[in-house]
């Protein structure tokens, strides 16, 4: 089903752009939550009134995660773990973790914005890409301790 999205969704375009998805996703989800419209002649003439609105929106969600990145790239983020003899981690460090630690440091992110490719098993120094917006993505330094 062709719609016409009225808001940004990650997984699918920025808002304004024409999509293609199933039609459940569609029927359940989107149209329901008022996120996208059909892609009708009329919706089209409509949307096309509005791109303005559209453009000037995309322009501050840019800005502000540009300036959310310039906040993170400095950003230390240190968790204690505890460690066997062998200088490994009993359990793991996860996104959820990260997310723990920089929210202690007064920085709100969300899980899904954290690009761990796979859990942290070892103590060290990692860097971290955290993705604030499409193509904007600061990497933060996460250090893993030994507890005390």
């Amino acid at each position: 089903m062709k719609l016409i999205l009225k808001e940004t969704i990650e997984s699918l375009g920025i808002i304004g752009s024409e999509v293609n998805v199933a039609d459940g996703y569609a029927r359940n989800y989107l149209l329901p939550q008022k996120k996208a419209v059909p892609a009708t002649p009329q919706y089209r003439k409509m949307m096309e009134q509005e791109k303005a609105k559209f453009e000037l929106q995309i322009a501050k969600e840019k800005e502000f995660a540009e300036e959310m990145a310039k906040r993170l790239e400095n950003v230390v983020c240190t968790i204690p773990a505890k460690i066997t003899e062998e200088d490994r981690l009993y359990g793991s460090v996860s996104s959820r973790d990260i997310i723990n630690a920089l929210a202690s440091q007064d920085i709100e992110i969300e899980k899904r914005m954290v690009l761990l490719s796979e859990p942290i098993r070892n103590i060290g120094t990692y860097k971290v890409p955290v993705r604030v917006y499409k193509e904007v993505e600061p990497e933060i330094t996460v250090e893993i301790v030994p507890e005390q």
